[in-house]
């Protein structure tokens, strides 16, 4: 017999990987694959993870404590990010990035927008957050010039979108 909290962090699990899936299938720039992943599930990694947060909110704001509570109670975190390519385009002018990081960027966004729609339709609760992308480079848990965290949780209730209360206490 499987019991609840199990099959719940199973599906989870299931579902993380599908999203590898959703974003190294999503469409890129001139057929580029510039798109990394991988998955944090270890109880023991998503500590360390947040722990990191923690020691860069004294940098880089509080929020990044708050956003570190949420991959403590997260069954995993989907970090997915981006190398720059070079694609040799030429750079419209009047822009303020040359359109190789650009496109770089752009394929990021639409392998994150790919993952937490598949997330979100298999009903796992999930929020990109760039605190933890930033944590997990500082920690060289992903090799990308960019990267974004995506904790994966299945509650009764979003525990991403429902904070505010978590920070005034």
């Amino acid at each position: 017999m499987i019991d609840e909290d199990e099959a719940l962090r199973d599906s989870v699990l299931d579902v993380a990987r599908l999203m590898v899936a959703a974003a190294k299938t999503a469409p890129k720039a001139r057929g580029v694959d510039n798109v990394v992943v991988r998955i944090v599930d270890r109880r023991e990694e998503l500590e360390s993870l947040a722990t990191k947060m923690e020691e860069l909110s004294k940098i880089y704001g509080e929020f990044f404590s708050r956003d570190a509570q949420n991959v403590r109670n997260s069954v995993a975190v989907v970090l997915i990010g981006c190398k720059i390519a070079t694609m040799n385009l030429k750079t419209p002018g009047g822009w303020k990035i040359d359109a190789d990081t650009l496109c770089s960027i752009v394929n990021l966004g639409i392998a994150l927008g790919s993952a937490v729609k598949l997330a979100s339709m298999l009903n796992v609760d999930n929020r990109i957050m760039f605190t933890v992308g930033a944590a997990a480079q500082e920690m060289k848990l992903i090799d990308a010039d960019y990267a974004f965290g995506v904790p994966l949780s299945a509650t009764s209730k979003s525990i991403y979108f429902d904070r505010m209360w978590q920070t005034k206490r």
